[in-house]
């Protein structure tokens, strides 16, 4: 086990001997984001990314989508692949917006997605594939998550000082990525992660089943199509600060207008990551989502 996987390990022990039962969204969103994507691996795929998951994984992907965060610290320079911020105009530019806080250009959660991608499909690569594939995994779902392709003066929300249901104090990037899913799962899902996992799963087989071989339809072997994931985030982003001004307080009227949101996002999310891996390791496309 490489060095930074074995740091992960203790980091993820430390947090869960003070943490409370339900996870952050760090957790929650990547962990639901990756187990969608398991279920539409084929069996050649599955055997693949199996084999390069580290052993504390235990043959869960799920299990090791959140490791790029935990290792942020150890890694600083792949802080910028984890977004692509925007002037705000709900529009992506690859040209424009895919550089580091310094400039340097492909540093965004873009070209982190096509750098991964390729690096899996080459087996030449000098880079770690355990790396390459929990990176890659990782950054499928921070870039459907709209605030990470939002506006860049206000760091995707981050300084966006809001309260939540009156009662805790947040920002308006942390309400995509954790009261949103927080809330749900204790208003509808008895803050159990698997049962919302199955009912995004039934709105794959039902609501948006028409749509869904659509959402990978423009992967090949040579495109992610991140460029699409991004421009619809940075689309998504803009309503997402309707009513959300500097110290307001959200409720109900916005957490029902961003939760169908944050579910299809999701989804979406997991199915894209289960066509790219599924291209990477077999060449074939995605295979219907199977029973959890």
């Amino acid at each position: 086990m490489g060095f930074l996987l074995l740091l992960y390990v203790l980091l993820v022990a430390a947090a869960a001997a003070r943490a409370p039962a339900v996870r952050a969204w760090g957790e929650e969103g990547h962990f639901m984001t990756c187990k969608i994507a398991e279920g539409f691996l084929t069996s050649e795929a599955s055997a693949a990314v199996k084999e390069l998951l580290p052993e504390w994984a235990n043959g869960e992907l799920a299990a090791a989508c959140s490791w790029p965060d935990a290792v942020r610290r150890q890694m600083p320079w792949s802080s910028s692949l984890h977004f692509a911020d925007t002037p705000g105009d709900c529009k992506f530019s690859y040209a424009r917006d895919c550089h580091g806080t310094k400039g340097e250009k492909d540093m965004c959660v873009v070209g982190g997605i096509n750098n991964y991608t390729a690096a899996l499909q080459d087996s030449s690569s000098p880079y770690n594939r355990t790396e390459s594939l929990l990176f890659l995994s990782h950054f499928l779902g921070d870039i459907h998550q709209p605030m990470h392709c939002a506006r860049i003066a206000d760091l995707g929300g981050n300084t966006i000082v809001v309260h939540w249901y009156n009662t805790t104090k947040t920002n308006l990037h942390k309400v995509w990525d954790v009261n949103v899913i927080q809330t749900a799962l204790n208003r509808f899902y008895k803050d159990d992660l698997s049962t919302m996992i199955n009912a995004i799963k039934l709105n794959l087989t039902n609501e948006w089943c028409k749509e869904e071989n659509q959402w990978a339809a423009c992967y090949t072997r040579t495109t992610t199509c991140a460029d699409k994931y991004a421009e619809e985030s940075a689309e998504l982003s803009c309503p997402a600060y309707v009513g959300a001004e500097q110290g307001s307080n959200l409720e109900d009227e916005y957490f029902f207008k961003a939760l169908p949101i944050v579910e299809k996002r999701i989804a979406q999310g997991g199915v894209r990551l289960g066509a790219i891996l599924n291209q990477i390791f077999s060449g074939k496309s995605n295979s219907r989502i199977q029973s959890s």
